[in-house]
């Protein structure tokens, strides 16, 4: 039987390698670690636990999260606007804002720009979980960014954007 990811178990620290150089131990060496994709999916995948155990205690997941930060950005944005946004399929959207509908963190009304469709805002429950979501997941990223300097955040971030944008 396979041992549970990382991003399974919630433990961001499982497999990570901590206290090693880069790609060493078993796996070292291979081509993979030096492939951009599988690093940003590593990273990305040890961020998301990260952030995810982080969240569990205010009944969120990083997709959850993503989409109440979005809905908190005071756009308004549509369902379809998540999805493409959140580059998540429009089925799995709508269940997070079935899910956040539910516990009272946001509200669909009608679009005034398009009455044929709705935006989603928060609710002021929503702002709070919020606010205290977002504090939650700039600790996770200070565990999960521990070893890189200020500097080196800010051109993470900088190549991130760049990346995905």
């Amino acid at each position: 039987m396979a041992s549970p990811t990382p991003a399974e178990t919630g433990d961001a620290s499982a497999g990570r390698g901590v206290n090693e150089p880069a790609g060493s131990g078993r796996f070292g060496g291979i081509g993979l670690v030096a492939e951009p994709v599988f690093l940003m999916a590593r990273a990305a995948s040890l961020g998301s636990a990260d952030a995810n155990r982080a969240l569990a205690g205010l009944g969120l997941k990083v997709r959850s999260y993503s989409a109440l930060a979005v809905v908190c950005s005071g756009r308004n944005p549509t369902q379809r606007e998540l999805s493409e946004f959140l580059v998540m399929l429009p089925s799995r959207v709508v269940a997070i804002l079935d899910e956040l509908e539910r516990r009272g963190l946001v509200q669909r009304t009608a679009d005034p720009r398009d009455r044929r469709s709705n935006v989603i805002v928060p609710t002021e429950a929503g702002r709070e979980l919020y606010a205290r979501a977002k504090a939650a997941v700039d600790a996770a990223t200070e565990e999960s960014l521990g070893d890189l300097t200020p500097q080196e955040r800010q051109e993470l971030a900088r190549l991130l954007t760049k990346a995905a944008f």
